[in-house]
């Protein structure tokens, strides 16, 4: 969630954002740093829990683990999509009117796919894996079955933001996208506490040794 906040890059968000990426390289290169960190935490945090989750429901499980995958590839778009802007933000410093125009365009077209990639493809598929992490969850009662029922509820104001934003009817910045996506990140708060401080229930533990 850290990762997250700081893969944030303000000066993206500004209406002439190439006039200002050159004065804010660091904002860039901060904000790749941690969206890479994001692709092994997301994939890593599969991993560990797909053998306990394989023993409750084998399918589901290793769909959970290839969302999270696709996910990563998304992530990993984002990524590298960002070096993109500080050379259009190069260019752009450089260039006449007419030049810098174009510039701005092929800048908007940039932001526009870095949008639908972090905000739309990543989340949906995010949150289709979590979907069926929940199934898994709320069937076991390996965690409370408030959790899980809270983690559906917030996977639902998610995808339904994100389609949002692909029908050009809210910005990623704004109140309506981020009060939308707020049941899901503090769910996904309190259920990484729980995993740390309680983890799953007694019994699915002894299912997993079990099938192990």
């Amino acid at each position: 969630m850290i990762a997250g906040v700081l893969s944030i890059v303000p000066a993206l968000e500004e209406p002439r954002h190439l006039a200002l990426i050159s004065a804010h390289e660091s904002q860039v290169i901060v904000g790749a740093v941690a969206q890479s960190i994001m692709i092994p935490a997301y994939v890593g945090f599969a991993l560990y829990l797909y053998p306990t989750l394989r023993a409750e429901n084998e399918a589901l499980s290793l769909g959970f683990l290839g969302f999270r995958l696709i996910a990563a590839t998304f992530h990993f778009i984002g990524v590298i999509s960002l070096p993109l802007f500080l050379v259009l933000g190069h260019g752009f410093t450089q260039a006449g009117a007419s030049d810098a125009s174009h510039l701005e365009v092929l800048g908007e077209l940039l932001r526009t796919a870095r949008d639908l990639v972090n905000h739309v493809a990543l989340i949906i598929s995010l949150s289709l894996g979590d979907l069926l992490l929940f199934r898994i969850l709320w069937r076991s009662r390996s965690v409370p079955r408030w959790l899980s029922g809270w983690g559906f509820l917030g996977i639902g104001a998610a995808i339904s933001a994100s389609f949002l934003v692909l029908l050009r009817l809210t910005d990623v910045v704004t109140p309506l996208y981020l009060a939308m996506n707020a049941p899901l990140g503090l769910q996904s708060f309190v259920f990484a506490v729980w995993l740390m401080t309680r983890g799953f229930a007694t019994n699915t533990s002894t299912t997993a040794h079990q099938h192990g």
